[in-house]
């Protein structure tokens, strides 16, 4: 237990400095051979008005060409959330919001949203929106919480480690495969045919989600799973039951919510440019990204 300890005290300190010089990475190929939509493709606002960690030219500039050279048409937004501009658009994006400025800043877990921006979105959604709600660890799952909420999904808010399913040496860096039948029967790991199947996907730290009754765990958690406050807390609970990507139907609406960020990017870091996310060889989470965003503009059932 010490040396397990020790390990994610490094793990923090090295993710810290990683994440001070995250960087998208500009070789990643974001081209798509054949895209879902040619021409007119669902407008997607993308949110920067809440001291988003993520945004359209910065780390998760690569998700956002991918999805437009997929064929829709990405509109970034620095406006609190009102039931009247939401109404112009199918998909609304959320990666990391903060309650303050920087992550670090007091009150950065307090929510990113105000009551009546969370009653603007959940009823956009009841009426036929969808929503990708993305919220890493701490404190990303605090700030989001309460909009989670008003959909029946609970946050952790704190860090998901397993050491049993993840990269060797990395325990908050999870493998979600078939293998490890970790990965939902869902339309979204199955896409639309066999050259869009989903076999592993990869996390790079995160949190654990618990849907609502109906919901779908995509992303599931073993029983080996843990939740703690802190990476390098000595105390955790487990988190056996819970997911770290939960969809569900709403209303006439989609919610698909996220409990991890890196995934979806493709970063570089550091002087070696190590790379996280979409771009780290052996996982299929580029397509994911595909796949999940055709499920939220119906595309997959």
């Amino acid at each position: 237990m010490r040396l397990f300890a020790i390990t994610c005290t490094l793990v923090l300190s090295l993710t810290a400095v990683a994440i001070a010089q995250q960087a998208p990475d500009p070789e990643f190929n974001t081209s798509v051979e054949n895209s879902a939509y040619k021409k007119d493709g669902p407008r997607v606002m993308f949110d920067e008005a809440h001291h988003n960690f993520h945004t359209t030219d910065g780390r998760y500039k690569p998700f956002v060409d991918l999805i437009t050279n997929d064929g829709y048409r990405v509109i970034r937004n620095r406006q609190p959330f009102t039931k009247t501009m939401l109404g112009s658009y199918k998909i609304l994006v959320i990666a990391n919001a903060l309650g303050a400025e920087e992550d670090d800043d007091e009150g950065a877990d307090n929510s990113a949203f105000t009551a009546e921006e969370i009653q603007a979105v959940h009823d956009w959604v009841k009426g036929g929106g969808a929503l990708l709600l993305i919220a890493d660890h701490a404190p990303f799952g605090g700030a989001a919480a309460e909009l989670a909420s008003s959909f029946g999904v609970d946050m952790s808010k704190g860090y998901t480690l397993d050491p049993q399913n993840s990269v060797a040496g990395t325990p908050s860096h999870l493998i979600f495969s078939r293998e490890n039948k970790l990965l939902a029967n869902h339309s979204i790991i199955e896409g639309r045919g066999e050259n869009e199947r989903i076999n592993l996907l990869r996390s790079f730290t995160g949190q654990s989600l618990k849907g609502p009754e109906g919901s779908i765990d995509i992303l599931k958690l073993a029983d080996t799973a843990t939740d703690s406050p802190t990476y390098e807390a000595q105390t955790s609970v487990s988190a056996a039951g819970r997911a770290q990507a939960v969809a569900l139907k709403f209303g006439k609406g989609r919610v698909l919510v996220q409990g991890e960020a890196a995934m979806l990017s493709a970063q570089v870091s550091g002087p070696e440019n190590r790379k996280m996310g979409m771009n780290v060889p052996g996982n299929d989470n580029r397509q994911y990204a595909l796949n999940l965003m055709h499920w939220l503009s119906g595309i997959l059932k």
